[in-house]
C-alpha cells in the first residue's frame, strides 16, 4: 500500500511548501500596511497544522519524509519577492496566492482520482479534507480581489 504514503507525502510536501512561501511573504510584508497580513498568518497556521499532522502520520508509519528541495523553495521565494516588489496590493497578493493554491488543489484532485481505488479510507479522507481546506483558502483570498 505504498500509494497511501505517496498521497500523504504529497499533502505534507504541499503544506510544507505553502508554509515556506507564506512565511516569506509575511516577512516581505512586515513593514507594509496590508490588510491581508492577518489572513496570511491564519492560513499559515492551518498549513502548519497540516504539515505537522502529515509528518506525524508518516513518522508513525516509519516512512521517509522527502522535503521540498532548496532550489524549489528559493525559486518560490524569489518569485514572491518579485511579485511583491511589482505590486504589493492586497488584491495582487490574493491573486498570486489563489493561483498557487489552485495549482495545488488541481494536483490534489488528480492524486485523489489516481489513488482512490488503491488507498484506505483514512488516507482518502485526509486527501479530501486537505482539498476542502485548499478550496476554502481560495475563497478566503477571493475576498481581497
Amino acid at each position: 500500500m505504498k500509494e497511501n504514503y505517496e498521497l500523504i507525502l504529497h499533502i505534507y510536501q504541499d503544506a510544507e511548501m505553502a508554509s515556506y512561501t507564506l512565511t516569506n511573504l509575511i516577512r516581505d510584508l512586515k513593514d507594509r500596511d496590508n490588510k491581508i497580513k492577518k489572513t496570511l498568518e491564519d492560513v499559515l497556521k492551518d498549513y502548519e497544522q497540516w504539515k505537522s499532522k502529515m509528518k506525524t502520520f508518516l513518522k508513525k508509519n516509519n516512512k521517509e519524509i522527502d522535503e521540498t528541495s532548496m532550489f524549489e523553495k528559493m525559486m518560490a521565494k524569489m518569485g514572491i519577492r518579485r511579485e511583491v516588489k511589482k505590486d504589493n496590493s492586497d488584491s495582487s497578493i490574493a491573486d498570486m496566492l489563489i493561483k498557487g493554491v489552485s495549482m495545488g488543489s488541481i494536483d490534489m484532485e488528480k492524486k485523489i482520482s489516481q489513488y482512490k481505488d488503491d488507498i484506505s479510507s483514512k488516507e482518502l479522507n485526509y486527501a479530501k479534507d486537505f482539498l476542502k481546506f485548499q478550496e476554502k483558502t481560495i475563497e478566503i483570498f477571493k475576498k481581497y480581489l
